[in-house]
C-alpha cells in the first residue's frame, strides 16, 4: 500500500501544456511506432481496472473523458472498479486467467513481482520516450529507479520525489491535552494514552492492509520507535505478502547482503511487545485485520479515531471537511516523528508505490500508452482527476484547486504526474511542509538496495508456502492480537517448515550478486 493511499485525489502544480503544437504532436501520435497488441481483438473501448468505489459522479465525469477521448484518439475507456478488499485476489485471478483488459494498477505490494516473473506485463522502457507528454512529465532519475533487472514493467505513479509513511492525528486534541505540536515518537505515544484516558475514542485506526507495514517495513516500520529514531533500514520480500529480510546496510563496501529473518533486526522484537501493549491497551482498534481501510478513514472522518496512516502525497487534508461536519473546531496535523526532523536524510528508494501496467493479454498495448499520453495534458489529467471545472472543482491559485463536489478519482491508479497534480485550497501548514520537503531527492539517502528487486522464480513454491504462513500467524502477531512470545515460536515454525532457509538463501544470492553489479 501504501503504501499508497486507498482513497483520495491528486495534486500537484500546474504544466502549460502543448503550446502551439498541433494535436497530433500533442498526443504523440507522430511517434507511436509501436504496434504491440496483446490479444490483436482491438475494439474501440479500452479495459482498465482501478481500485475502490467509482468515484460519487462518476458516470458525467467519465462521459466527458470519453467524449474528449473519442475525439482525440479515436477510442473510449471502461474502468471496472474493484473494492480495495478483493481487489489484489480478483487483478490477480483477471490476469492469471488471460482476460484482455488493457491496464491495472499494479505494485510490488500487490502482486507486481509474480506478475514480472509469469510475463504477464508489458516492459515500457522503450515505448515512453514515444509519446512526448508522458515522457516529459517522468523524472528521468524516477524512471531509472524503477526498473527491475534493467527493464521498467510499469508506468510510475508519483506525486513527489519520494513516499514517506507517517501519521495524521487530530491537532484539536493534541491541543486540548497540552502537547500543541508533536515531534516524537515519545510524544505521539503520551498523545495516544491520554486520548484513551480523556476521550474516549479510539487513539490508533489500523486497517487490514496495514499489518505488514507496523513493524517490519522500510525505512521505518509505522509502529517501531526504533526505526523513526534510525531511519536507516532496507527490507526486502518475494512477494507482496511474503516474509520481510532486513538487508545489510553496509553491503555495497563489503559486497555480502547478510539478509537476516525480521526478528533479528534491532528494535523489532521490541516494537512487537509494543504494539501488543497497545492491542490489550485498546490503544489500537482490536478489529485491524478485518476492517478496511475507507472505513477506518470514514471513522476517522466522524471524530471516532485520533490517529490514521498518512503519505507524504498531499492527500491527508481532504479529511478535514467532513470531520469538521462531526467536528467543527477539528484541526488536523501530519506528525513524522524522525529523529532530525526534516534533516534527518531518511533512506529512500524512490520505487513509486504504484504503477499502471499493461496486461500482456491485453487487445492494444498502443492505446494504453496513447491513453497514458493523453492524461499527461494538463486539461485532460484535471478532467480525470478532479472532474468537471465549475460544477467539480475550480483552480485556487497556481497551485492549488478548491473541490466542489465529493468526485474523488484514485489518480495514482492512471494519472499521477508530479508536475501536474495539485493541492487541495485548504492543505493543512503541516502537510504542505512535508509535502514539499518530499519534492527533494536530495532530502533522503539513496538506498543500498534502491533498485533491487528479487526474482521469485527460484523459490515460488516456498515464497507461496511462506506467504500462505504470514497470512495466518504473521498476520496477528503484527497487530499485537497474540502473545508475542508464544505467536513469534508458532510463527517461526510455520515458516521453517513452509520453505524460509531456501528463501533466505536465494535472497542472499540475489543481494549479492545486485550488489557486485553496482
Amino acid at each position: 500500500m501504501p503504501a499508497t493511499s486507498p482513497a483520495g485525489l491528486s495534486r500537484r502544480g500546474f504544466l502549460a501544456a502543448g503550446g502551439g503544437l498541433s494535436l497530433a504532436a500533442m498526443l504523440g501520435l507522430s511517434g507511436c511506432g509501436d504496434s504491440s497488441t496483446g490479444s490483436g481483438k482491438t475494439t474501440d473501448t479500452l479495459a482498465l481496472l482501478l481500485p475502490g468505489d467509482a468515484p460519487t459522479g462518476w458516470d458525467a465525469v467519465l462521459a466527458k473523458v470519453n467524449e474528449k477521448l473519442k475525439t482525440d484518439l479515436g477510442f473510449t475507456i471502461a474502468p471496472q472498479f474493484i473494492a480495495w478488499s478483493n481487489y489484489q485476489q480478483q487483478a490477480l485471478l483477471k490476469f492469471t486467467a488471460g482476460e484482455n483488459f488493457d491496464t491495472a494498477l499494479q505494485a510490488r505490494w500487490l502482486n507486481m513481482i509474480q506478475l514480472v516473473a509469469s510475463k504477464s506485463l508489458v516492459p515500457v522502457g522503450d515505448l515512453i520516450k514515444k509519446y512526448p507528454n508522458l515522457s516529459k512529465n517522468l523524472d528521468p532519475q524516477l524512471l531509472e529507479q524503477n526498473k527491475w533487472s534493467g527493464k521498467l514493467y510499469g508506468i510510475p505513479q508519483v506525486n513527489s520525489a519520494a513516499r514517506f509513511h507517517h501519521f495524521t492525528v487530530r491537532q484539536d486534541l493534541a491541543d486540548k491535552l497540552g502537547f500543541g505540536e508533536i515531534s516524537t515518537y515519545d510524544q505521539l505515544e503520551k498523545y495516544w494514552y491520554d486520548v484513551k484516558q480523556k476521550e474516549k475514542i479510539t487513539p490508533v485506526g489500523i486497517s487490514s492492509n496495514m499489518p505488514k507495514l507496523l513493524v517490519a517495513f522500510a525505512p521505518v516500520g509505522w509502529l517501531n520507535q526504533h526505526d523513526w529514531e534510525n531511519p536507516h533500514v532496507s527490507v526486502q520480500t518475494f512477494s507482496g505478502g511474503s516474509f520481510p529480510f532486513f538487508l545489510a546496510q553496509d553491503g555495497k563496501s563489503t559486497g555480502s547482503a547478510r539478509p537476516i529473518p525480521f526478528w533479528e533486526a534491532p528494535g523489532v522484537v521490541d516494537a512487537l511487545r509494543k504494539v501488543r501493549q497497545y492491542y490489550l491497551d485498546g490503544i489500537i482498534n482490536k478489529d485491524a485485520l478485518n476492517v478496511d481501510s475507507s472505513t477506518i478513514g470514514s471513522q476517522f472522518e466522524a471524530g471516532r479515531i485520533a490517529t490514521r496512516w498518512a503519505m507524504t502525497d498531499g492527500l491527508s487534508s481532504q479529511s478535514l471537511a467532513p470531520l469538521r461536519k462531526a467536528v467543527p473546531a477539528a484541526q488536523i496535523a501530519n506528525v513524522v516523528p524522525l529523529r532530525g526532523g526534516k534533516d534527518a536524510k531518511p533512506n529512500q528508494t524512490f520505487q513509486a508505490d504504484n504503477f499502471v501496467v499493461l496486461n500482456a493479454k491485453g487487445q492494444s498495448n498502443e492505446r494504453a500508452m496513447q491513453l497514458e499520453d493523453w492524461v499527461s495534458i494538463k486539461e485532460n489529467h484535471d478532467l480525470l482527476s478532479y472532474g468537471v471545472e465549475g460544477k467539480d472543482w475550480k483552480p485556487a491559485g497556481p497551485d492549488k484547486f478548491e473541490q466542489l463536489s465529493q468526485y474523488g478519482f484514485p489518480g495514482y491508479a492512471l494519472c499521477w504526474r508530479q508536475k501536474l497534480e495539485l493541492k487541495i485550497k485548504d492543505i493543512t501548514p503541516t502537510e504542505d511542509a512535508w509535502f514539499e520537503w518530499a519534492q527533494s531527492y536530495g532530502n533522503f539517502t539513496l538506498d543500498p538496495y534502491a533498485s533491487f528487486v528479487p526474482d521469485v522464480t527460484a523459490v515460488k513454491r516456498q515464497d507461496s508456502q511462506v506467504s500462505a504462513a504470514m497470512t495466518q500467524y504473521g498476520n496477528p502477531l503484527w497487530i499485537g492480537a497474540v502473545d508475542v512470545d508464544k505467536g513469534l515460536d508458532t510463527l517461526k515454525k510455520a515458516v521453517d517448515k513452509a520453505g524460509l532457509a531456501d528463501l533466505q538463501a536465494e535472497m542472499e544470492k540475489q543481494a549479492n550478486a545486485y550488489l557486485k553489479g553496482q
